[in-house]
């Protein structure tokens, strides 16, 4: 499929004096797709969403009309590029107690617990010297000096769940939290790299084929094997379950 994408991508990419490893340290794209996308190569590319989102990167990088490649390619490949409207989400912040509104409850609750110490005092007091001039009793003196019992301090812990990705293999990745906000922008992890942990109430996820690693709260969670594209959504207690093509974020 001749579509004179290649030869846009590599001339602008030579009027501006630069080798593929210089793209490939500035976008995170690997120098054997950048190739393929100047060859017109395109099934060395993981998918066709992905060379969707690849061509788009590289030709905005080089100062060309992204979205307009892309579209030519989408139209010479034949491929159903589904649009993705954003959900509306409740941010994430709101469920966190802010520490500037809070209340000082461990003073007042020590001024009650003096409060009520003094007047337990005053009672023994009045009831030991009844018909009695002697001094009070030494149990009394006990209770007077006995610390007064603190609160125990509330721990506040942030909602939602961790997420760290592993590579077992080189996998191109998209990773968005519950802002769909791009936490892994499209970018091709070697075998044994990692990414995060990441704490979000949700992620969505895209992988160009299954060699990857998924730890959910410091648990590794069953992914499996697969040569094509895979995506996942993890919800806000930490259950995986897997995304269809059309439900998959792509990072473009």
């Amino acid at each position: 499929m001749e579509t004179g994408i290649g030869a846009s991508l590599r001339d602008a990419r030579k009027r501006r004096d630069l080798d593929l490893t210089d793209v490939e340290a500035a976008i995170k794209i690997r120098v054997r797709y950048l190739q393929a996308m100047e060859d017109e190569d395109w099934g060395v590319l993981p998918g066709d969403v992905y060379a969707h989102g690849f061509i788009r990167t590289y030709a905005a990088y080089l100062g060309l009309d992204g979205e307009r490649l892309a579209e030519e390619y989408r139209r010479g490949a034949g491929v159903e590029m589904e649009v993705r409207t954003p959900r509306r989400l409740e941010p994430v912040g709101s469920a966190i107690p802010s520490r500037g509104r809070r209340r000082p409850r461990g003073r007042a609750l020590t001024a009650l617990v003096v409060l009520a110490v003094a007047a337990f005092l005053v009672a023994v007091g009045v009831m030991g010297n009844d018909g009695d001039d002697g001094p009070v009793r030494d149990d009394a003196a006990t209770q007077r000096t006995r610390p007064a019992a603190q609160p125990a301090p509330r721990s506040e812990q942030r909602p939602g769940v961790a997420l760290a990705v592993m590579a077992s293999d080189e996998v191109w990745v998209c990773l968005l939290d519950a802002q769909e906000q791009a936490l892994v922008r499209g970018e091709i992890l070697a075998p044994g790299e990692r990414a995060g942990p990441f704490r979000s109430r949700r992620f969505s996820a895209a992988f160009g084929n299954g060699s990857v690693e998924l730890t959910i709260d410091g648990q590794p969670a069953p992914t499996p094997a697969s040569s094509g594209p895979v995506g996942y959504e993890i919800d806000a207690r930490g259950e995986l379950r897997p995304l269809e093509e059309g439900e998959r974020p792509d990072c473009a």
